[in-house]
């Protein structure tokens, strides 16, 4: 095992005559365990929302600070190329509004988004920010830029879109089988403005939109 300064993970370590990426094993780990956590229910402040703020958000902020020792910034809690990231926010709008507007107005789509505004629907779309910013980091964040360390930004981007596309399972299939195609897209976005801002701004736009759509709102 290779020797590392005290409080920091070695940077491979060999297990049965397999040698492992100490940081890439435990990155990937954390991006297992905690959707799972999300899936079974943990709730430790008694909403969704903002269980997922924790999870995903908090939790991989803690994992950024104690295994990769850098700041957030370098995983894309930043502005990065804010021209470039508002081009790409108001033109990725503009070209999924139409396809929303008719994909959303579904059956199923009505059904499961009618149940999810029960709520208030003001409300729900503001936890929706809340929760997706959560989502935005672990993905576009996180696992989007360690990836790209270790794979390279093209493996990255559609790496870090499979977990998401996963956890999109119980959601109205046209929706699901989607999201592999829009979560590489959000990354294409997020890799090239350096920054998950813009993709986390899409997907509350996408999500407020179907939300609108889908009850009959507009």
């Amino acid at each position: 095992m290779n020797d590392a300064p005290p409080g920091r993970p070695a940077g491979h370590f060999t297990l049965l005559g397999v040698t492992f990426d100490t940081r890439l094993t435990l990155l990937l780990i954390f991006c297992t365990l905690v959707p799972m956590l999300d899936y079974y229910g943990h709730s430790p402040t008694g909403s969704k929302a903002w269980d997922r703020f924790l999870f995903y958000f908090v939790g991989s902020a803690l994992f950024i600070w104690t295994v990769y020792r850098e700041p957030l910034s370098a995983f894309g809690l930043r502005r990065g190329e804010w021209r470039r990231g508002l081009l790409y926010t108001v033109a990725a709008c503009a070209l999924i509004a139409p396809v929303l507007y008719f994909v959303a107005r579904g059956p199923d789509m009505q059904a499961f988004y009618t149940e999810k505004a029960a709520g208030g629907l003001g409300r729900v779309i503001l936890l929706n920010g809340v929760e997706l910013f959560g989502w935005e980091f672990i993905w576009r964040g996180l696992a989007l830029f360690a990836f790209a360390r270790a794979f390279g930004p093209g493996a990255a981007i559609f790496l870090q879109a499979v977990p998401f596309a996963f956890m999109h399972l119980g959601k109205p299939e046209v929706e699901t089988l989607s999201t592999i195609f829009g979560g590489a897209a959000f990354g294409l976005i997020a890799w090239r403005t350096q920054s998950m801002i813009y993709p986390w701004l899409i997907h509350w736009f996408v999500v407020t939109l179907t939300l609108l759509v889908a009850t009959g709102t507009i």
